[in-house]
């Protein structure tokens, strides 16, 4: 497979509430002329999702480019749901989903929250394994509970979105086999890095724009400005991440 190109990973460019119908072709253009050839439009509840599947199907010249995830984020716990519906078209993966334990401090019960996510998370966990899809995890400040549930699900395989803690909680990412999302955020922090083997690069558009465009709304077509930073870091041609990267998204994801 000819993979010397890149993937976006993780974006939300369906996204209505950042990106006007004219806006979001146009992203997808600049993206593409970037030489970033896939994207997966994230889901984080129910209509958000179905809005990512119906923009990644919208027209034929979509279908190689663009795919979508179902998933209902953490914090969306308080939505209504019902089991997902897939007749008209199967997503690559179930998320963003997982734990978030950021707000509990503004939380009213933050007891009541921890167990209504745990809840929630189980019932995605149960949805990757019932279509054997894998999974986008969306952790943060909760590796503990997260981990806990997880053990009991092995056959799981996924990736950690935005990985944002502790160099222990990410070696123990790497030996449950997960994939780390890396964008933005690592090129102006001193996150620990993955080996570039289990590294999906994603930029999380519109948020977490990279350096040198922080300030910006981030999009799909910054993705070579991760992949350069991070060629510098691990001491790699930006061919060499194009390739890597794009053959674990592939592995993980099926496209």
């Amino acid at each position: 497979m000819n993979s010397n190109y890149f993937i976006d990973s993780h974006c939300h460019l369906h996204d209505e509430e950042f990106f006007a119908p004219k806006e979001r072709d146009e992203l997808v253009r600049r993206a593409l002329e970037n030489n970033v050839k896939k994207m997966i439009l994230i889901g984080t509840y129910f209509e958000d999702s179905f809005s990512a599947r119906d923009f990644a199907i919208s027209r034929d010249e979509s279908r190689e480019h663009l795919f979508w995830s179902f998933g209902v984020h953490p914090s969306e716990w308080k939505r209504e749901r019902e089991a997902p519906d897939f007749r008209i078209e199967k997503p690559i993966a179930i998320g963003e989903v997982g734990l978030d334990y950021h707000y509990l401090d503004e939380s009213d019960n933050p007891e009541k929250e921890i167990e209504e996510q745990k809840k929630l998370f189980l019932e995605m966990i149960e949805l990757a394994e019932k279509y054997n899809l894998p999974m986008i995890f969306h952790v943060r400040e909760a590796f503990n509970d997260f981990f806990e549930i997880i053990d009991n699900h092995p056959k799981i395989r996924g990736v950690v979105h935005s990985f944002t803690d502790s160099k222990k909680n990410l070696e123990k990412c790497l030996e449950h086999g997960f994939y780390i999302g890396v964008n933005g955020l690592a090129t102006y922090s001193t996150l620990p890095l993955p080996p570039l083997e289990k590294i999906l690069l994603e930029t999380d558009a519109p948020f977490l724009a990279p350096v040198p465009h922080r300030g910006e709304q981030n999009e799909s077509s910054f993705i070579p400005d991760i992949a350069n930073w991070l060629a510098y870091k691990l001491g790699v041609s930006v061919e060499e991440v194009a390739e890597q990267t794009t053959q674990n998204c592939h592995d993980l994801f099926y496209l």
